[in-house]
């Protein structure tokens, strides 16, 4: 009998920990599709219903930028540091994809429609402007 309540907690914790690892939310390297570099640490958080993402530590400095600061950016975010930013705003799941939000790309300050998905254990983060897309590939932290 101990043997049986032992074996179905078990089950219970590994199917918690696998759904856990389904989600979205957490830290996640970026990696830079051009350099293949690490660039930055993401924490991706659910508020609300939806979910967003926040740089949490910046893992490539740029010499031409030293203090970090978002130049390209507009409005509210021109001029304002990159740590603490939020560059992924308002998404939503649907079935197994993440979507009808933005991501702001700070090289450029410009907001693109995104979409989301997790494919073995990887983010996939697809920026894109009608059928022109650009996709990276985050790493959990």
């Amino acid at each position: 009998m101990k043997r049986w309540i032992v074996g179905i907690f078990a089950v219970a914790v590994l199917a918690t920990v696998s759904m856990a690892n389904d989600s979205i939310v957490g830290s996640w390297k970026t990696i830079d599709d051009k350099t293949g570099k690490a660039k930055s640490i993401v924490s991706i958080y659910k508020k609300d219903g939806k979910y967003f993402g926040k740089i949490k530590k910046i893992l490539k400095k740029d010499p031409n930028n030293p203090d970090m600061i978002c130049k390209n950016c507009k409005k509210d975010k021109k001029d304002k540091k990159l740590l603490g930013m939020i560059i992924l705003e308002n998404m939503t799941k649907n079935s197994d994809i993440y979507e009808n939000g933005t991501i702001l790309d700070p090289e450029n300050g410009k907001y693109y429609k995104c979409k989301i998905w997790l494919e073995n254990g990887k983010l996939k983060v697809r920026g894109y402007i009608m059928f022109l897309y650009r996709t990276q590939t985050w790493i959990r932290y």
